[in-house]
């Protein structure tokens, strides 16, 4: 089982009122600490996955106060450990308030997951660098067909934040996440691109490599994979799996055909870069569509009703075009396989 501390800080008379709506939520532990007349902390150990429903709880009752602040720490270990039969009361115990004082979500809160998601939309030249470097290993691994190096590229995972924080600002209606995820992510592929592209005009690309051919071949399969793979990415993400394994399982689906189609094109191979380009295509938009999917099936809503209406909305819009998108390259898939594929 795994835990947070949660510290509550606000004047003292909020923390006392605080403490009696925290101590009737079976929590595994409360401690109060006074630092001034002005100012006092509450401490609370708890289930990580009761974590959201407790600080929706306070925020909402107490967010007004001078000073209020929480914050959520991850706790790694505790002696002695909590007693079994109460960890099981924790995780039945479901007040029926809202969607996020269930306690079978589990995952992290909704604020440690934002703020785990939305640093990975930060356009920087560290991000720039990391595509460069992750492009220029996994070239070269399609290019000698070493798989050892393809994944060695994807444990980079420079992608994984754009696309991740892209679906989750599609499901909370976060349109300046949306975009920052969404500049991120164009500057990243082309990015990418552009470096294979140069690449292919000065490496010999040899298509002996099984693991170049293998990028340009398109089916109905690939959706699957793809859907997989964003749908497991973000599941890992939301349990707090480190970044790099999370990393694997989407870039799996979208670093390799994106440098595959830069190296093609660079090398004069245009029909089989047009097949890297569509699998590309399509597993950007299932990796998108899963994401969002994972999201709402996880119970990943805005605190507010209000906020929760209008998120609501830019989610169904999001499926939809992903949807739509995602039909037209499944049509596009069928007729590339029966014009080049006959057999």
């Amino acid at each position: 089982m795994d835990y947070r501390m949660l510290e509550l800080m606000a004047p003292p008379d909020t923390i006392r009122e605080a403490r009696k709506i925290v101590e009737q939520e079976q929590v595994l532990g409360v401690w109060t600490d006074t630092l001034d007349d002005s100012c006092s902390i509450l401490r609370v150990l708890i289930n990580t996955n009761r974590t959201e429903a407790l600080s929706d709880r306070l925020t909402q009752k107490f967010s007004s106060a001078d000073g209020f602040r929480i914050m959520l720490f991850s706790v790694e270990a505790t002696v002695p450990q909590p007693e079994v039969d109460q960890e099981d009361e924790t995780a039945d115990d479901t007040n029926g308030e809202n969607d996020s004082s269930k306690s079978d979500l589990g995952r992290i809160s909704r604020e440690e997951l934002y703020a785990d998601v939305s640093s990975g939309s930060d356009l920087n030249w560290v991000y720039i660098g990391m595509v460069i470097l992750s492009t220029i290993v996994a070239g070269v691994g399609l290019v000698r067909d070493d798989v050892a190096v393809i994944i060695g590229a994807m444990v980079i995972a420079p992608l994984l934040g754009p696309n991740v924080s892209m679906a989750l600002a599609a499901t909370l209606g976060d349109l300046k996440l949306g975009w920052r995820s969404l500049k991120a992510n164009a500057v990243g592929v082309f990015s990418s691109l552009a470096v294979a592209l140069l690449m292919g005009l000065l490496m010999e690309v040899d298509l002996n490599s099984q693991q170049l051919i293998n990028k340009t071949n398109v089916s109905m399969g690939d959706i699957s994979i793809a859907l997989a793979a964003g749908s497991a990415g973000v599941l890992a993400f939301s349990r707090g799996v480190p970044a790099a394994i999370v990393g694997v399982m989407v870039a799996v689906a979208l670093l390799p055909p994106l440098v595959n189609v830069g190296l093609l094109l660079g090398a004069g191979y245009t029909g089989l870069a047009v097949g890297s380009m569509i699998l590309t295509f399509t597993n950007l938009i299932c990796i998108n569509l899963a994401g969002i999917l994972t999201f709402l099936m996880q119970g990943v809503r805005p605190r507010t009703w209000w906020d929760a209406q209008k998120a609501k909305k830019a989610a169904r819009t999001a499926i939809a075009i992903w949807l739509v998108l995602l039909i037209i390259l499944a049509v596009i898939i069928w007729f590339w396989n029966l014009t080049f594929n006959p057999l």
